[in-house]
């Protein structure tokens, strides 16, 4: 039976959130403005189904599909909100599930590292995908699980300050959301990236009992 790890509908993209989106993913790009559902689901086949299920029952455009032996990803987008729900509800519904048998975020770490040396923010650079860190800035990085809540947890950041998204990852065994920017800017965003996951409801996490 399919479990659904990740379900979170993004209401409204933000355009670093989009843009950063649009550089790893490999279908239909998303824009800044678009509404967004971003699933995750195990074991890893069943997310060909949640697709067949998303695409027949709504006008909505698929931007990711990612099929790995454990995990699946499915983010599909919409300027219609409405579709982009109904797309959801028919993934749940084909699945035999609700959005409460998603398994609830856990914030697993959080760093905020004020002043960063310039050496370092220049490994940070290496890896980014998105913005850049400057030298004596303050970087962030939150960790989430299950993974694919980083995408909502970057997106409620960008909505809440003037932040840089360096980089986000939003699949495999933990999910993880760099940020850059001033020190009050960024902590006004992690506030609210942690407080959105905090709001989010699902099933126990197991990795919130191990901790």
């Amino acid at each position: 039976m399919a479990e659904i790890r990740t379900y979170v509908f993004l209401d409204v993209l933000q355009p670093q959130v989009a843009g950063f989106l649009a550089t790893v993913s490999q279908g239909y790009l998303p824009i800044e403005g678009q509404s967004s559902l971003f699933l995750e689901i195990s074991p890893g086949m069943e997310v060909n189904v949640a697709c067949d299920a998303a695409l027949k029952a709504a006008e909505v455009q698929p931007g990711m599909l990612i099929v790995e032996r454990e995990f699946g990803i499915l983010e599909v987008h919409s300027f219609d909100q409405g579709m982009v729900r109904a797309a959801g509800d028919a993934v749940l519904d084909r699945l035999g599930l609700t959005q409460e048998d998603r398994l609830a975020p856990v914030v697993v770490s959080a760093q905020t590292i004020t002043g960063i040396d310039p050496h370092h923010s220049m490994l940070v650079n290496r890896m980014r995908h998105g913005d850049m860190i400057l030298a004596n800035q303050t970087y962030f990085v939150l960790e989430t699980h299950p993974a694919g809540y980083a995408v909502f947890a970057a997106n409620e950041a960008e909505k809440a300050a003037n932040i840089n998204i360096l980089e986000f990852r939003a699949f495999g065994a933990f999910g993880r959301v760099y940020l850059g920017g001033t020190e009050a800017e960024i902590e006004q965003a992690a506030e609210a990236a942690i407080a959105g996951l905090k709001s989010l409801t699902g099933r126990t996490n197991p990795t919130a009992a191990a901790r």
